[in-house]
Formats: structure tokens, sequence, C-alpha cells
């Protein structure tokens, strides 16, 4: 069972985890898995569903990404029965009398029956030559590791027809190929995926993940529950028609969804805790009890422009609390309302205090409905 993954970007995905779970089915069942890590495949990009050449990564930042998803794919993946192999052991060192047999096997009439292709061709919209590649380097795979079954996403059936094309032109039986819905993401529009924010990602904390998961609109409850939990079919079918019908509340069922993803990379009792905080901030609009504490450096958010006079920064405190990545990024969220002092909304950019800044410490700050960071003291860095 071959299963490719590019690393173009950093997290594994709740819409990558339909594929590895299948995959981990069919592991479950006395198959072996070849998870191919496409690091080579990366760096070109796949076209699938784009409407716009998609711009090169550069080799460094998809080996980053690589090294990170790695550590994810445990979380779903058995070790029994696992191969791991990276596409540029064979795809790298490849001639370009290689390259010129894997080419001479595909025609452009062929590649412009693909939909997006054809679109773009239509639209007068560019498609360069590099394209035309992705598939049949994705096909050569297939070939390196004479796959029997390929696994993949049903964007990628063109490229999954592309490999058994090639296995033929090789001499090989071509693979089956097998593919999984793409799971809507957050948005309820899209496809889930990373570049677009509209993810959640297994190894996010358990909180975070439940939050996000009960802003899914209330149609794909039934779509979540089949395809990110293991809950049986014949039970998604019972809640997907109570819903239809009225006979089941809508919040009730979302909230099992929410708990059984959790519940699959985290553990029941952190589902359970994540469920409740979710409560205590959202239903009851209370500060979590579990508020992580920070100690900052004073020379960080605080100058003195006068004797006996402080000015607070506030976007650069936010930036030592962990809520903001950057000062401009935390000044947009003072600006916007996305920023709330011990429960109240905070505006303030900066404030001049004649008494000591020292008052700050125990406040708590939260950014948007999940983060929370308690100021517990000063350092002198």
């Amino acid at each position: 069972m071959k299963l490719g993954l590019d690393p173009a970007a950093a997290d594994v995905t709740l819409g990558w985890a339909v594929v590895l779970r299948k995959l981990r089915q069919f592991q479950d069942l006395g198959h072996t898995a070849v998870l191919i890590v496409g690091d080579f495949t990366a760096r070109v990009g796949d076209p699938s569903g784009k409407s716009e050449t998609r711009p090169r990564l550069d080799k460094e930042v998809v080996q980053a990404n690589a090294e990170r998803v790695l550590g994810q794919f445990g979380a779903i993946l058995s070790d029994e029965r696992l191969e791991l192999r990276y596409n540029s052991e064979w795809l790298e060192g490849m001639s370009m009398e290689d390259v010129l047999r894997m080419t001479a096997s595909y025609t452009v009439a062929r590649m412009l029956e693909r939909d997006d292709f054809a679109k773009r061709y239509a639209q007068g919209r560019p498609i360069s030559i590099m394209e035309f590649l992705y598939p049949l380097l994705q096909g050569m795979d297939s070939v390196a590791i004479r796959a029997d079954v390929e696994l993949g996403g049903s964007d990628q059936m063109f490229n999954l027809l592309v490999g058994r094309d090639l296995q033929r032109e090789y001499g090989q039986e071509p693979q089956v190929a097998l593919t999984m819905p793409l799971l809507v993401g957050l948005d309820g529009v899209r496809a889930m995926g990373q570049s677009l924010g509209n993810y959640v990602a297994i190894a996010e904390p358990p909180e975070e993940m439940f939050g996000k998961l009960m802003s899914l609109p209330d149609g794909l409850i039934g779509t979540y529950l089949s395809l990110c939990t293991d809950v049986e079919p014949d039970e998604v079918q019972r809640i997907e028609a109570g819903l239809a019908d009225g006979s089941l509340p809508p919040g009730e069922q979302k909230r099992r969804m929410g708990r059984e993803t959790v519940a699959l990379y985290h553990g029941p009792g952190a589902a359970r805790a994540a469920e409740e905080r979710f409560d205590v901030v959202h239903k009851r609009h209370e500060i979590p009890p579990d508020v992580e504490d920070v100690e900052v450096a004073r020379a960080a958010f605080v100058r003195e422009p006068e004797p006996g006079v402080e000015v607070v920064y506030y976007p650069a405190l936010l930036v030592e609390l962990g809520l903001a990545t950057t000062r401009s990024e935390a000044r947009r969220l003072l600006e916007q309302g996305g920023v709330r002092r011990d429960g109240e909304p905070w505006r303030q950019i900066e404030e001049r205090l004649t008494g000591p800044v020292d008052a700050l410490v125990g406040s708590i700050w939260q950014v948007g409905r999940r983060a929370f960071a308690r100021m517990a003291g000063l350092t002198s860095g």
C-alpha cells in the first residue's frame, strides 16, 4: 500500500489524517504500508486543483517540514509493516536519458485531459512544463517501489492513474488506485489546507483542537464523524438521520464528534478536559483555571522617558506573553478588539504610568477565544 505525502507544510492536518488512517487500517489487516515522503516532488509542487502556477519551495524548507511531520505520523501509523522512503532516493539521480524515457510515455493532449490543466489552458492561464512533470514524477514513485495499491485523496485520481500507465511502460503490473474523500475545512467550503488557514492539526493542544471543531458548520458533523473518528458507520448514519429530521440536537452531536476526534490523538481524559475548558470559556465566559504563568522581561516592554514615569508598550507585552508572534500582529489585535485583560476588552497600545509597573503582575491576558496567559512576574532582563 503506497501513500505519498509532500511536506509542503509543517503540520499533519485532519485532512491528511483521513488517508493516513485508511493506511493504518491496511496495516492492521496485514499489508505493508509504504509511506513516501515527497521531499523531491514537494520542491516541484503538486498542481492538483490549483488555478495558478505554484512557486517552488527551497530544499531547506522542505527538509524542515519533513522533519516536523515525521514526528507526527507515529500518532496514526504503526511501526510494524511500515516502510518509510524519500522520493529523492530515485528522482534526484535521474539522468536526462531517464527523464526523456519518462516523458516519452505521455502526451500533452493526455495531460490536458486533467480538469485543472484544461481549465487553465482554456482561460489562457500559464501552465509550466514543470507542472506537467509532477504527475510523472509521482508515477515514478510507484515504479520505484513496485506499488500494488496507491492511496490518495480524490483530487489525486489523475496522478494515480498516471502511475498505472508508467508501471505498464516499465513492464510492471499496474497498481490499483484507491481514493478517499477530501475533508472540507473549518470554513465549510474549501478542502482543508494549511495555506487556507481552515485546518485542524493533529499535534495541536486538545483544547485548541476541540475549540476549532466546535466552530464547524452543523452540516459537516456527519462527515467529520465518518472521516475523522472511529464511530461505526451504522452509528454515523443514525446520527445523520437524526440531524436531518431534527430528533437529535446538533450541538450534542458536534460535541461528541469533537470528543471522539481529540481522544484519538490525546486520549479520552484530555478530550473531556478540553470540553470542560471550552464550556468555561465559551458557555460560562470564565477564565480557565489552567492559565499558563509567564514571567516577562521588564526591559522588553517598558521604557522610562523621564524620572518617575514608565511607559508600557502593550504589543511588546503580548509578544513576551506568547500571545502574538510579532509586535505588529499584537498591535493589530489590540486595535481590532481581539485582546482582553482580566476579562475586559483592552485596546490601549501604550500607557504612561506614574506608579510601578509591577501592578500588572497577576493580570490575565486573552487573545481570541482560546489563548490565555498570566503575567506571573517581572525579570530584570
